[in-house]
């Protein structure tokens, strides 16, 4: 079975602290910690100098032990909560998975 790799590219609101942002993946860190599957979890603030980032300027890695790992990842309570937190906070975002 492959792994899956699971991007999410967050855009915030302007007036969403970076205090409120570090908040946010801290709460996203220990959901990860909660959560069977999870192998692998990073988040940062975008350094890439071309310029074709597309307005977004936060983002996350998850690395999930296979698709079944991440398909009950996305149902889960905790990531339910996670979402609620973080949705009221972003002008937009965008999620990519693929198998490695």
């Amino acid at each position: 079975m492959a792994k899956v790799n699971h991007i999410v590219l967050f855009k915030f609101k302007p007036e969403v602290t970076a205090e409120e942002i570090e908040g946010l993946f801290n709460e996203v860190l220990e959901m990860t910690e909660s959560i069977p599957g999870i192998e692998n979890y990073s988040a940062g603030v975008n350094t890439n100098p071309e310029g074709m980032s597309q307005g977004f300027t936060h983002g996350l890695l998850m690395t999930f032990t296979d698709a079944a790992a991440r398909d009950a990842y996305l149902p889960h309570p905790e990531h339910e909560r996670i979402r609620g937190l973080l949705l009221p906070k972003v002008a937009t975002a965008a999620v990519f998975d693929y198998e490695v």
